[in-house]
């Protein structure tokens, strides 16, 4: 397999150099120019691996320590694997294949309640002490919203939750569904700052006794309730919901069944704001290491995706927004507070979970500065005049008016 993936190398390293050790010591180099990684293969193995599933094969390689590089330039690596643009276009597949394909990737998303909560507790009840090690003291496991290159963590955080209850048009006394509440952050500065009444569900019993502590602490446990919930078993009619960093475990087979939720959920007059990582390329299955370690279930929805499931429920559309490279940002932010802290977090676990984490950390940001990974945020409603007809009511100090506003 060795000549196989070495045509592979000379194909994809155009930008940058690749100085590769091989199993048996021989030493080649692919490409010219920055950046210049070095790197070790261990284990005679990895070449065919390599060659057969690359995705999995070089982050369980890196994690195991088959593949040495250098100095540890785990962001090197990646900067100049996904700096290189495409060589070609991925061949066309015929129409059996295509089937195939479409059929298992349906199959690897399906998530009923049992698996999806089984998938929950897989990432997110891990020990405390990992999250507090690289997310803001919000615990905002979302992308964040940065104004200024200069921002830190914490405030793009916060501009993220003002952003999203600006979209959400919020008003005293109105009912609010959060779905998918992470550790409440959101919901209690929903309920704080906008006074409106909050539950949030989740599907991670550390998340919910995390989340139910903090309203008891804050004194909001009278606005703010949490729940271990699927969201296809929550009844009631609420004014706004929310969804943030959620839509990714959704799966594909249940993405209709999402938005019908909404539906029967919303008010009549209600908004829904979902907050997604997405690809801003055509449906796709990869990822296969990510989806093994980290997200199991996971997937990054083309926006054609979603637009197909919302649009058979008769949602209106009424704000779609692109974030590009905010959540690269958050991720260079939760990287280096990781490797600042990760001493800490090989004392709880070991060295190759450690490894684990960092690949992912590195791995996504990349994804997002160089790759066609994004964050959408599709602001949904009922009725066309749920909202103001132009965006200027998201920044203060501009004048807006909605249609209905408008005719009174």
């Amino acid at each position: 397999m060795r000549p196989l993936l070495e045509l592979r190398l000379r194909q994809i390293v155009r930008r940058g150099t690749l100085d590769l050790t091989w199993p048996d010591g021989s030493l080649c180099r692919y490409g010219a120019g920055l950046p210049h990684v070095a790197v070790e293969l261990t284990d005679p193995r990895l070449p065919r691996r390599l060659v057969l599933d690359p995705d999995l094969a070089l982050g369980e390689a890196y994690m195991d320590r088959s593949l040495i590089i250098r100095e540890d330039d785990l962001y090197g690596l990646f900067d100049l694997l996904l700096g290189n643009p495409p060589h070609h276009r991925a061949p066309r597949r015929s129409r059996p294949d295509l089937f195939l394909h479409q059929a298992l990737r349906r199959f690897a998303q399906y998530s009923p309640s049992a698996r999806a909560r089984a998938n929950a507790a897989h990432h997110y009840d891990l020990s405390d002490a990992l999250y507090e090690r690289f997310l803001d003291a919000d615990r905002q496991y979302s992308c964040a919203y940065f104004r200024a290159p200069d921002d830190t963590l914490e405030e793009a955080q916060a501009q993220k939750k003002t952003h999203i209850a600006t979209k959400l048009l919020l008003r005293p006394g109105q009912r609010v569904l959060d779905i998918g509440c992470g550790w409440g952050g959101l919901a209690l500065s929903l309920a704080r700052d906008h006074g409106v009444s909050v539950m949030g569900i989740t599907l991670s019993e550390e998340q919910l006794a995390y989340a139910t502590a903090r309203a008891r602490e804050t004194g909001l446990a009278d606005r703010v309730t949490f729940r271990l919930a699927d969201y296809r078993d929550i009844a009631g009619t609420f004014d706004r919901i929310v969804s943030v960093g959620m839509f990714e475990h959704v799966g594909i087979p249940h993405y209709r069944s999402f938005f019908a939720t909404l539906t029967r959920l919303l008010a009549d007059d209600g908004v829904a704001l979902v907050h997604t990582i997405g690809r801003t390329e055509p449906p796709a299955s990869k990822g296969r290491w990510l989806r093994k370690y980290i997200f199991p279930g996971g997937y990054a929805p083309a926006l054609s995706e979603i637009a197909a499931a919302f649009e058979k429920e008769r949602l209106w559309p009424t704000d779609i927004e692109v974030w590009r490279f905010h959540y690269a940002e958050t991720l260079r932010h939760r990287r280096s507070r990781f490797e600042a802290r990760e001493a800490e977090t090989r004392a709880i676990y070991d060295g190759r979970f450690c490894r684990m984490w960092r690949y992912y950390l590195t791995a996504s940001e990349l994804a997002f500065r160089a790759g066609r990974q994004a964050v959408f945020q599709v602001q949904l409603a009922r009725k066309r005049d749920a909202v103001p007809l132009t965006r200027d009511y998201l920044y203060p100090g501009r004048p807006h008016v909605s249609r209905r506003a408008a005719a009174e």
